[in-house]
């Protein structure tokens, strides 16, 4: 049976390619899509082939690609790899989008997730032309069934001026009721305060809006999302999950925070999910989540019974985490919400709701700002995506890594952060295996003395204590004390074996 039971779209069902053909040279075209979930499987590749073929025609073709965050090779790798993305923003973790960007073949903006759909509403942006949005269904009044992500799928629907919609019969219909799009938005200066007090707080509605006039093209499809990965935990991730839950506890018996935490926001990765393995055999109760993405781990969490509600905007899962979410849909759907991005990450809300942000960084330097988007300072790596809006205004800000990579040839603790993305101002807590640092309430010079003592690791420990004591020495101001011409000099590792 078809999934579009609104009888207006039915004459626009086309193929991908007819519908593709529709998206002229230099448009804006905005995408559905985060973390791999709820993106357009089969628009996006061909319209690759089309821009591919006039590239060999020797024609100009490219467009500006906007989409909520991280897609898929369908999307972002097929467009990158026919070279037919001019602009790309607002976060990517595509290898070929990454190298393009980084030989400035392709332009990239990098902004905070919770800025992207105001920007657009503000024109920051430019003109957003075409919106190609993934839904699992159409309703029979022609409201939009959302798939596994919402993203910025409200405001590009409202915005575009043509949208093209793909009807995924892969996604699951017993997703109805999982999703709380909100439309209570306004622009400065008639703003009201967002009202969510709780992770489990409905405000909006489960359905998406469109124009049905804007609605230029139906295709059907049967893809699956994206199969993310996740590695089980080392002993690395294990030994950081371990300091962050005995700092946990430090924090619930000093009366600092209630016995059953508070609202848990967690980026994407290995660590993070070696975190939440963490938290399923640890002494905590009644958790919630306010955040990005679910993974495998908050699955275990929701399952094992320690996590009661997950606030997201998207889903994040391994196939095997796939299979049992779809399996067991009907107990999820009451303990799971995704949200638009612009209210998963709402400064106001992450602020009133007490987040415990938990970010990962590529380096921290020894006064605790922390670059979590640029190698040696000048490529891109992936890009800033959410953890600026909770870092900033989380009751918690802690940001965790491996003390090396590189099989520990290279310390992720720094003299001086290359790129910085999160001053020390916004930096509480940083997370090695080798030890935790709490610089809460510390100057300068005390946040590196306690870096450097528990976070960096041994081999690297006496250039990071040799640099500190000669810039106490030597440099010119002793607020933050630094060595100029030689404070990005890279650092050699001491053979311990040998001592």
């Amino acid at each position: 049976m078809s999934r579009i039971a609104y009888a207006p779209f039915r004459s626009r069902v086309m193929s991908a390619e007819d519908a593709a053909a529709l998206i002229a040279p230099g448009a804006n075209v905005g995408t559905s899509g985060f973390t791999g979930a709820g993106y357009p499987k089969a628009v996006p590749k061909a319209l690759a082939a089309r821009i591919k073929a006039a590239h060999a025609r020797g024609e100009e073709f490219r467009i500006g690609l906007w989409t909520g965050a991280s897609t898929a090779p369908d999307l972002d790798g097929a467009l990158a790899e026919a070279d037919a993305i001019g602009l790309r923003l607002p976060y990517q973790s595509d290898p070929v989008c990454r190298q393009r960007i980084n030989a400035g073949r392709m332009d990239y903006v990098d902004i905070h997730l919770s800025h992207v759909a105001q920007y657009a509403w503000f024109g920051f942006l430019g003109k957003l032309d075409v919106a190609v949005i993934e839904v699992a269904a159409v309703l029979p009044d022609g409201r939009l069934l959302p798939a596994t992500s919402i993203g910025n799928n409200k405001t590009w629907l409202d915005l575009a001026d043509k949208v093209i919609l793909e009807v995924n019969a892969r996604q699951s219909v017993a997703l109805e009721g999982m999703h709380d799009v909100y439309y209570g938005t306004r622009l400065p200066p008639h703003r009201m305060p967002v009202p969510i007090l709780t992770p489990t707080d409905r405000i909006g509605e489960p359905y998406l809006r469109v124009d049905p006039d804007k609605v230029a093209a139906v295709v059907e499809t049967d893809a699956p999302d994206r199969e993310n990965v996740f590695s089980p935990p080392d002993d690395t991730s294990k030994r950081i999950a371990a300091h962050i839950l005995d700092f946990f506890a430090h924090e619930v018996k000093a009366g600092r925070l209630p016995e059953n935490l508070l609202p848990l926001q967690s980026g994407v990765g290995n660590i993070a999910n070696a975190v939440l393995a963490g938290l399923l055999d640890g002494p905590f109760d009644g958790l919630t989540a306010y955040t990005e993405v679910l993974q495998d781990g908050m699955l275990d969490l929701l399952e094992a019974g320690r996590l009661s509600f997950a606030s997201a905007t998207a889903l994040s899962l391994s196939r095997a985490a796939t299979e049992r979410f779809e399996r067991d849909l009907d107990f999820y759907r009451s303990r799971i919400l995704l949200r638009p991005e612009e209210i998963s990450n709402h400064p106001e809300v992450v602020r009133r709701l007490g987040i415990i942000a938990m970010n990962g960084l590529i380096e921290a330097d020894i006064y605790g700002n922390v670059n979590s988007t640029h190698i040696n300072g000048t490529a891109i790596m992936n890009g800033i995506g959410g953890s600026g809006d909770f870092a900033r205004n989380g009751f918690l800000s802690i940001f965790m890594t491996p003390s090396t990579r590189k099989d520990g040839r290279i310390s992720c603790i720094v003299p001086m952060a290359s790129h910085v993305d999160h001053t020390e101002h916004d930096v509480q807590v940083i997370v090695t295996e080798q030890g935790l640092a709490d610089l809460r309430g510390l100057p300068p010079k005390k946040r590196a003395r306690r870096i450097i003592e528990t976070c960096a690791h041994p081999a690297f420990r006496p250039q990071l204590e040799d640099y500190f004591e000669r810039a106490l020495r030597l440099s010119p101001g002793l607020h933050t004390p630094h060595l100029m011409n030689e404070a990005l000099a890279p650092l050699r590792p001491v053979d311990l074996a040998a001592e």
